[in-house]
């Protein structure tokens, strides 16, 4: 059977809202429902204040250019994990009797990286030692998140992390700019950049989870994601160029999950009908010489990135659209 999943970001402001987005996962999904992310509430539930919640071991607060490694925690920091555990209460409590799936996020190392200063400014990306530092803080805060959420969740016998990395193509490229935005950060080589991947997707297989990598950005080299431990790649279908397929391929080949991203993240252009989207997924099975009926349970169905930016009209129908295309698989 071919699943359907969110991305992960969800449109809304307040609380009511992140209730109502626990409901439309849970609703809308329910093979496999999502931990909904929230950023419009403020820095804290955004991408980044959301991962720095979960890290241990180093302290962060948020300055006038963001978040920022300190002595100490500060109050943001602290409001973040406040949010965070606020929010696992909601899933907690919606999620009462539910077995099977489900699936959280987080951002992974590098993007993790490119988006946190150092205590006296400047990206961790710049300094090896700040930003193995803060993989190692990430990783051992996830072996405690997946913990907390085995414990909220009984019933859940198949738990899923996607750690979400759309800086990652940047990163490598060497096109993160500084903070003075003259210079560009330096390229890190692939063997470190699998190097920290696989110290955060380890973790998570340590913590008894499952490892996803997800990014909508072009470029990124899924085969190294791969290499580097994780057991689902979840992708965007429009920005795949040639030399991705092999890799994905490789991967359903291999036992691991591909994540297709195929319903648009907003309703502004003319939205494609189930039927076009279903013979789209087919063509590109087509493309990469598979079998739909041999990989269908490898295959998950997904809007093609966040839904941050969609109405909260377009959000529930991207969710029922992208579970009804997996039902046509």
């Amino acid at each position: 059977m071919t699943m359907a999943t969110g991305v992960g970001s969800m449109p809304g402001e307040d609380d009511r809202d992140y209730a109502e987005a626990v409901r439309l996962s849970l609703g809308e999904l329910p093979e496999l429902p999502f931990v909904p992310e929230v950023p419009g509430r403020g820095p804290g539930a955004g991408m980044t204040g959301r991962a720095l919640a979960v890290v241990v071991g180093i302290g962060v607060d948020l300055q006038p250019a963001g978040w920022r490694l300190t002595d100490a925690s500060g109050v943001d920091h602290r409001r973040a994990r406040s949010l965070l555990a606020q929010d696992l209460d909601q899933v907690e409590e919606q999620a009462q009797g539910y077995t099977g799936a489900f699936k959280t996020q987080v951002t992974g190392p590098w993007t993790l990286a490119a988006t946190c200063e150092k205590p006296r400014g400047d990206k961790v990306l710049s300094d090896h030692g700040a930003r193995r530092d803060l993989t190692q803080a990430l990783a051992e805060g996830l072996l405690g998140h997946v913990a907390d959420l085995k414990r909220r969740l009984p019933g859940v016998d198949r738990l899923i992390v996607q750690v979400d990395e759309p800086a990652l193509p940047a990163v490598l490229a060497g096109s993160i700019p500084t903070a003075s935005g003259f210079g560009r950060h330096r390229t890190v080589h692939p063997p470190e950049a699998s190097a920290a991947l696989e110290v955060v997707l380890g973790a998570i297989v340590e913590a008894g989870a499952e490892p996803w990598v997800h990014s909508c950005a072009p470029g990124v080299p899924w085969g190294l994601v791969a290499g580097a431990g994780a057991r689902g790649l979840s992708v965007d279908h429009d920005v795949l160029v040639p030399q991705d397929l092999d890799a994905l391929a490789q991967a359903l080949d291999d036992g691991a999950v591909v994540a297709l991203g195929v319903v648009p993240t907003t309703d502004s252009g003319a939205v494609p009908s189930e039927t076009a989207l279903t013979e789209s997924v087919l063509r590109w099975l087509d493309m990469l010489g598979l079998d739909p009926a041999e990989v269908r349970e490898r295959l998950v169905i997904t809007p093609s990135c966040g839904l941050a930016g969609a109405s909260p009209g377009w959000s529930r129908d991207a969710l029922g659209l992208v579970a009804t295309v997996a039902g046509n698989l």
